[in-house]
């Protein structure tokens, strides 16, 4: 393999001696992008990252990907095709293996991907009668968390494209007015692309007037009216500079603007959720628990009498995944760590008339953390927006 990947290889097999087990398996998720650089998409064929302990790791995969495979240089590559039983090439990998506890006194304990698809589980286990199975989290949520340079580089990228995004939508002003969200919505994914972004990270949530009390609403044909908060969440998903594959990290960042002006209300539930955010991420630096976080942006709230509307965690981590670890939620008692990246978002749901969510990523830093968004956080639309 390559750098960085070399070096998370052999992280995780330190990773691994450290919990106790013997061997991990990924099969395609993040957690095989992360460890190896290939990005594939799950499928019913057999393809499997396996990371022993002691030993080379090895794939097994169809014959298909040969070519694709011969970048990575991984040295065991089992291929399988149409004609063979995939579980005779995942038992050759398994048997080929330094494979047991260091002392042959236990049954080893095999790690397998989170998110693996229980028919794959089920082969492992059925070549495996006497192994112990855990998750992969034990080992791979350790390394993720932190972000090294070149994935706090994509993030930061994503970031500004999604700056750049919110500020040619706001300066629209009165031309949102007739718009529908599901138009806004398209256009903000062109908009995405054009500034040079990939596929949207997620769904782009336009949600106008009432449908803003609905934290994950699904833009629809009402339209934007006049005086309409609008809630825009939005980001893309950006490759990295690694030298394998073409990993991606996402953008995410949550406005709410008004075409025209206000209700007095509004204006009174979007400050609160402004100084909450502001209060959250000054909070930030190394060592503090993610849930003090939580504590901090929730107290804003709830002094400004809307504690019961704030419906939802303050943040989530982000990395090759939009939701990840960390994640900023009451009773977490993970402390924060130099770059560890995640969303600090509060918002205010009042149904049946508007919400209010104000999202940006921060990066932890040795002093305390480094905002990626750094678009205007008020509500006003229309002409020259800057802060």
């Amino acid at each position: 393999m390559h750098p960085p990947f070399d070096a998370r290889i052999e992280t995780c097999r330190r990773r691994l001696e450290t919990v106790g087990a013997e061997l991990l398996v990924c099969f395609p998720s993040p957690n095989l992008t992360y460890l190896t650089g290939f990005v594939e998409s799950p499928s019913e064929r057999h393809f499997l990252l396996f990371v022993p302990r002691t030993g080379s790791p090895a794939i097994v995969a169809p014959a298909m990907y040969e070519a694709q495979l011969e970048s990575l240089d991984v040295p065991n590559v089992r291929l399988w095709d149409d004609e063979t039983d995939p579980l005779t090439a995942v038992g050759d990998v398994l048997e080929g293996m330094a494979f047991g506890t260091a002392d042959g006194t236990a049954d080893p304990t095999v790690l397998l991907d989170d998110r693996m698809w229980t028919t794959f589980n089920h082969d492992l286990r059925s070549l495996l009668p006497e192994a112990e199975f855990g998750l992969a989290s034990a080992v791979l949520e350790e390394l993720r968390i932190r972000k090294d340079e070149t994935e706090l580089a994509a993030l930061r990228r994503a970031g500004s494209i999604a700056d750049r995004v919110s500020l040619e939508i706001r300066s629209r002003g009165e031309e949102l007015v007739e718009t529908t969200e599901a138009e806004l919505a398209s256009e903000i994914d062109s908009l995405l692309a054009s500034e040079g972004g990939g596929e949207p990270a997620f769904e782009t949530i336009v949600a106008a007037g009432p449908n803003g009390a609905r934290p994950h609403h699904h833009p629809g044909d009402r339209e934007i009216e006049r005086g309409d908060p609008v809630v825009l969440d939005f980001g893309a998903f950006v490759e990295s500079d690694l030298e394998a594959g073409t990993a991606r990290y996402p953008g995410d960042q949550t406005r709410t603007i008004v075409v025209g002006e206000p209700s007095a209300e509004y204006e009174r539930v979007h400050e609160a959720v402004r100084e909450a955010q502001q209060a959250a991420v000054e909070a930030v630096e190394p060592g503090l628990e993610a849930g003090k976080i939580d504590r901090v942006a929730r107290s804003v709230i709830e002094e400004a009498g809307y504690g019961d509307a704030f419906v939802h965690r303050t943040g989530h981590g982000v990395g090759l995944e939009v939701h990840e670890p960390p994640y900023i939620t009451a009773g977490n008692d993970r402390e924060l760590e130099p770059g560890m990246v995640f969303s600090i978002e509060p918002g205010i749901y009042l149904e049946g008339q508007f919400g209010v969510r104000i999202e940006d990523l921060v990066a932890v830093t040795e002093e305390g953390c480094e905002r990626l968004n750094d678009s205007p956080r008020g509500w006003e639309s229309g002409g020259d927006i800057r802060r």
